[in-house]
């Protein structure tokens, strides 16, 4: 655990630094390709430098963070666009960093619900309170229950580890955030579910990466009416393919591409969504608790059936747990040499 924790540091040191260079390539070079050959070697090293950890807990974030959207916003940097670049006055240091390499995005307009009550997320603790005995005697719990545990078990943790993010950035650069979910067992629709709803920091990185440029492609190919449709595909078959990087960086396992099989699946879906919704032009729709639970429905099955068994297949579940007991013995740990240290200093003095 000692030697991960160093790892860390030099992963995040090295980031910084990096980034540092990025903000000042930002000031001396205008946008354009000579920008983005000067940030194309750290984009590289960025993509490369998660694979110094090994933990879920700290190779995990990190690598979405690094490797994924940090990335991504430096792309759009290195040719004047995304949150990263300001006119006419270019982001301070701090800004720069946190909007790099964090799932944050600043609020254009306050709001008074802009982010959860602690009730919310205490909730949802209370919710893995109650289900992890269950987990415990997984063996004795049929297989397909266990799955959509690990569905509920994936969903709250992800919300809470991006929200515990959020409240630090949130604390120290003293602006309201953007939250990164919506409550997405609510969703009435795939196009809500992705668009308003799911990890919405992800949503924001792809549109203008991927589905923009796409999409204005395709609109001199095949017409404005259905252009969105490969600007859709794409963004998911990216997505896709990001999420098999990662959970590489993770496990070190060869990739499945069940990943890339489901977001591309739900991409095909959520292109069929818009041309019925095309086709009836807004005039019928179903009512909202059976296109909620339509929704919720498919959502949980095709994750069951395409996105848990590469969950499985990387053993993040005997990783959490084994991480977990090992956080706790060099806690322990410290704890004791730090008693041991004051006992020894007390007799010296005695």
């Amino acid at each position: 655990m000692e030697g991960e924790i160093k790892n860390f540091i030099m992963v995040w040191a090295s980031a910084l630094l990096l980034l540092w260079y990025c903000h000042i390539v930002g000031k001396i070079i205008s946008k354009g390709v000579i920008r983005f050959f000067a940030i194309l070697p750290v984009i590289l090293f960025l993509f490369f430098l998660p694979l110094n950890l090994f933990t879920i807990w700290l190779g995990g974030p990190t690598s979405f963070f690094l490797s994924w959207l940090a990335n991504f916003k430096l792309l759009l940097f290195a040719f004047g666009q995304g949150p990263l670049s300001t006119s006419p006055v270019p982001l301070s240091f701090p800004y720069f960093i946190s909007l790099a390499c964090l799932p944050i995005k600043f609020q254009q307009v306050p709001q008074k619900s802009g982010h959860k009550s602690p009730l919310n997320h205490g909730l949802k603790i209370v919710v893995l309170a109650i289900t992890a005995p269950i987990y415990l005697q997984k063996d004795h719990v049929h297989p397909k229950m266990v799955m959509l545990l690990y569905c509920v078990y994936l969903y709250i943790g992800l919300e809470l580890v991006l929200a515990v993010v959020a409240a630090f950035a949130r604390a120290g650069l003293r602006l309201e955030l953007e939250p990164q979910f919506h409550e997405p067992y609510l969703a009435t629709s795939l196009q809500d579910f992705w668009g308003r709803r799911w990890n919405l920091m992800v949503t924001s990185i792809l549109h203008p990466t991927v589905y923009n440029p796409v999409m204005s492609i395709s609109s001199r190919l095949i017409g404005r009416k259905w252009a969105a449709l490969p600007g859709v595909l794409a963004s998911f078959l990216v997505s896709g393919i990001m999420h098999e990087i990662i959970f590489y960086n993770i496990g070190r396992k060869k990739p499945t591409w069940e990943l890339t099989c489901f977001f591309f699946l739900h991409g095909i879906s959520l292109a069929i969504e818009i041309v019925i919704k095309k086709a009836f032009n807004g005039k019928w729709q179903p009512a909202t608790v059976v296109s909620r639970l339509l929704t919720l429905a498919f959502v949980v099955v095709t994750a069951m059936w395409l996105f848990m068994p590469p969950v499985l297949y990387a053993e993040f579940d005997v990783m959490t747990r084994r991480e977990c007991i090992a956080f706790v013995n060099f806690v322990k740990d410290i704890i004791t040499t730090d008693s041991r240290f004051k006992s020894f200093i007390t007799v010296t003095e005695g």
